[in-house]
C-alpha cells in the first residue's frame, strides 16, 4: 500500500500560494517563533526559523522558549552585485542581524540571527537596492550559479546573462512575497496562478548551475540541472545539459546517496529556457512527494532511467538534444589574486574564511570590503567557493584596492594552498540539522592539517578539503579530495578520493573518528602520498591509484534494490 503524502505537501497545498497564516504569525509578539506550518512556508520567501543551540539547555532550565532567530538567504544569480547594493547589504547586516554576513556556496549572501520583528525590515532593505529573497530557499529552483567572471570575456557576459534568464524564468509567480513584505496590494477575487509549479510546487529543493570550462568552480555535476558552456573561438555555441546531481544523503540509509549529474546532450542557446522548464516540470510531476529523503531529481532519474528521462525532456521541450560536446575541466577552486579581463580592467579575488564576514583581531574583512565599496568603480562577485571578487578595477585604482585588501587581511597570499581550497557549512549553533561543528571548528582543524602537510613536504599541494556538520552536503563534501562529514559531536566520517576538478565522487574511508584519530589517519595518508605520488598527481587521484579507496561505481545499488 502506498504511504501517505508528506505533511509538507498539505502545508503547500493549503497555503494559498505561500501566504499561509504568515501575517498573523509575524504579528504574534508572545513568541519569537512562527506557527509550525508557517515556518515551512517562510522558506519559499527566503528565510528559515532557527534557534541558538548553544543556549537551548540553559533556556530550558529557566523555562524559557528557545532563542529564536531567522536566517535569510538572498537570490543573486551568478553572485553579482553593485557596490551600492553591497553597502546596503553590509549596513543591514550590522543593524538588523547578528552583526555579520555570510557568503554561501550558492553565490549569494545570508544573514543569521534576525529577530522576528526585523524580518520585514531586512526584506524591505534589500529590496530597496533591487535584491530579493524569493526562491532563496524552499521547494523551488534556488539561486542559479554561474562562473563569477562575466567580464573576463564577452562570452562570459553572455553566459552570465543566461544565468539571470534561467533564474527569472523559474521563479514562483505568486504575489504573496510582495503582499506580505513589500506592501503589495492583494486584489480580492483574483486568483494566483503558478503555471510552472502548480499549487504544491516541487517535491524538494532544486539547484541549477552553469559552468564555463575549464573551470568547474560551480561544481556543476552536483546540481539537479546543469549547463556546461561550449565555447569555440570566443563564441558560445550552446550548452551540454546535465541532470540528476545532488549531494545529500542520510547516515545509515544506503538508499540515499550523493550522485553526479548525467550528461543528457547538447543544445543551442535559444533552447535553454525550454529545456530548463521541461526538467523542472518532470520533477514536479514524478518526484517523490511521500518520502522527502527520496524527493530530489536524482532519485526520479534513478527510477525512470536516463534514456527515458532524456526522451521525456525532449518531448516536453519540443526539441532534440544533440550529442554532447567534449569538455575538459582543470580545477574546481577560485583563481586568487589579480586577473586581467578582456577590457583591460582587473579583478581581485580575495579569501573569506568559511565565507564569514565578521571583524576580529588581525583581520577585518567586513570593514575592509565596506571601505573598498565606497571607492570601487566596478562591482562585487560572490564565488561558489565562499570568496569574493572585486571586479572591474581600472589600472589607476589597482594599487589603492590592493592596499585596502592587504590592510584588512583579505589577500589570499597570506594563506597556504590547502586552506584556500576549503569549504565549510555553517553547522552549529544555528543549523538544526548539524550533528557536529563545521564553520567554528574548521580553521583550527586546518591549521593542524597544514602542519602535517609541512611535515611531509607537501605544503604546496592544492588539496580540495571540505567539512560539513551533517551528511546533507551543503558544502559539497562528496566532491572533495579530503572531506569531513559530521556524525556526532566531535566525530566525523573521513571521505577520500575526489579528483580535484569536481567530476568524481569521493568514498567513505573511516567512520566516526574523533580529532586525534582523524589527524593520525591524515598524517599517515600524507606520508604515503609524499612517498609515492607521481609528478603532477593530485592527492585524490593518488588515493584511488594507490587503492587507499576504490572509485565509486554505482552509489544507487541499494536504492534500486529497495525500489
Amino acid at each position: 500500500m502506498n504511504s501517505p503524502l508528506h505533511e509538507n505537501e498539505a502545508i503547500k497545498r493549503f497555503s494559498n500560494y505561500l501566504r499561509g497564516t504568515l501575517k498573523a504569525s509575524m504579528a504574534d509578539e508572545l513568541t519569537g517563533a512562527l506557527a509550525d506550518a508557517d515556518a515551512q512556508i517562510t522558506k519559499f520567501h527566503g528565510f528559515y526559523q532557527q534557534d541558538d543551540r548553544d543556549q537551548r539547555q540553559a533556556r530550558r532550565e529557566h523555562y524559557l522558549e528557545p532563542s529564536f532567530g531567522f536566517m535569510l538567504r538572498a537570490r543573486l544569480p551568478g553572485g553579482v552585485c553593485t557596490t551600492t547594493q553591497w553597502l546596503a547589504i553590509d549596513g543591514i547586516g550590522r543593524a538588523l542581524t547578528a552583526g555579520s554576513l555570510r557568503l554561501t556556496t550558492r553565490q549569494s549572501f545570508q544573514y543569521h540571527g534576525i529577530l522576528k520583528r526585523n524580518v520585514e525590515s531586512v526584506i524591505r532593505g534589500i529590496n530597496k537596492v533591487m535584491i530579493d529573497s524569493i526562491g532563496g530557499c524552499g521547494d523551488v529552483n534556488r539561486n542559479v550559479l554561474c562562473n563569477p567572471n562575466p567580464v573576463e570575456s564577452p562570452v562570459h557576459r553572455e553566459v552570465h546573462g543566461w544565468a539571470k534568464r534561467i533564474s527569472e524564468h523559474l521563479l514562483p509567480r505568486t504575489r504573496a512575497y510582495h503582499e506580505l513584505w513589500l506592501d503589495g496590494e492583494h486584489v480580492t477575487g483574483t486568483a494566483d496562478a503558478e503555471p510552472l509549479y502548480g499549487e504544491t510546487y516541487l517535491p524538494r529543493k532544486f539547484k541549477t548551475a552553469i559552468a564555463v570550462p575549464p573551470h568547474n568552480d560551480v561544481d556543476v555535476y552536483s546540481n539537479d540541472l546543469g549547463f556546461v558552456a561550449i565555447i569555440e573561438n570566443g563564441e558560445l555555441l550552446g550548452f551540454n545539459v546535465l541532470a540528476g546531481g545532488g549531494m545529500g544523503m542520510t547516515h545509515g540509509d544506503a538508499s540515499t546517496f550523493p550522485r553526479l549529474a548525467d550528461t543528457l546532450g547538447f543544445i543551442a542557446p535559444e533552447q535553454t529556457l525550454a529545456i530548463a522548464e521541461a526538467v523542472v516540470g518532470i520533477q514536479r510531476d514524478v518526484g517523490d512527494r511521500r518520502d522527502r529523503r527520496h524527493a530530489r531529481l536524482k532519485y526520479s532519474i534513478e527510477r525512470m532511467g536516463v534514456e527515458a528521462f532524456r526522451n521525456e525532456v525532449e518531448r516536453r521541450a519540443g526539441c532534440r538534444l544533440g550529442p554532447a560536446r567534449e569538455v575538459v575541466f582543470t580545477d574546481q577552486g577560485d583563481r586568487y589574486g589579480w586577473v586581467q579581463g578582456d577590457d583591460e580592467r582587473w579583478h581581485l579575488t580575495v579569501y573569506i574564511e568559511n565565507g564569514r564576514l565578521v571583524d576580529r583581531p588581525g583581520a577585518s574583512p567586513m570593514r575592509g570590503l565596506r571601505e573598498i565599496a565606497r571607492v570601487h568603480q566596478g562591482d562585487f562577485r560572490i564565488t561558489p567557493n565562499q570568496n569574493l571578487i572585486i571586479a572591474g578595477v581600472p589600472a589607476c585604482q589597482q594599487a589603492r584596492i590592493d592596499a585596502l585588501a592587504r590592510e584588512h587581511g583579505l589577500l589570499a597570499a597570506r594563506h597556504a594552498p590547502l586552506r584556500l581550497n576549503g569549504l565549510s557549512c555553517v553547522a552549529l549553533p544555528t543549523c538544526p540539522l548539524a550533528m557536529a561543528e563545521a564553520e567554528r571548528y574548521y580553521p583550527d582543524f586546518l591549521s593542524q592539517v597544514e602542519r602535517l602537510a609541512e611535515k611531509h613536504g607537501i605544503a604546496d599541494q592544492h588539496i580540495v578539503t571540505r567539512i560539513t556538520g551533517c551528511p546533507n552536503g551543503c558544502a559539497r563534501p562528496y566532491l572533495a579530495e579530503l572531506a569531513l562529514v559530521g556524525k556526532a559531536p566531535g566525530r566525523y566520517n573521513l571521505m577520500l578520493g575526489g579528483d580535484g576538478v569536481g567530476t568524481r565522487l569521493n568514498r567513505l574511508y573511516r567512520e566516526n573518528l574523533d580529532e586525534p584519530a582523524l589527524l593520525a589517519e591524515i598524517d599517515r595518508l600524507f606520508g604515503r602520498f609524499a612517498a609515492g605520488r607521481r609528478p603532477g598527481e593530485g592527492f585524490g587521484d593518488f588515493m584511488i591509484r594507490d587503492a587507499v579507496v576504490a572509485p565509486v561505481i554505482n552509489p544507487a545499488e541499494d536504492f534500486h534494490a529497495a525500489n
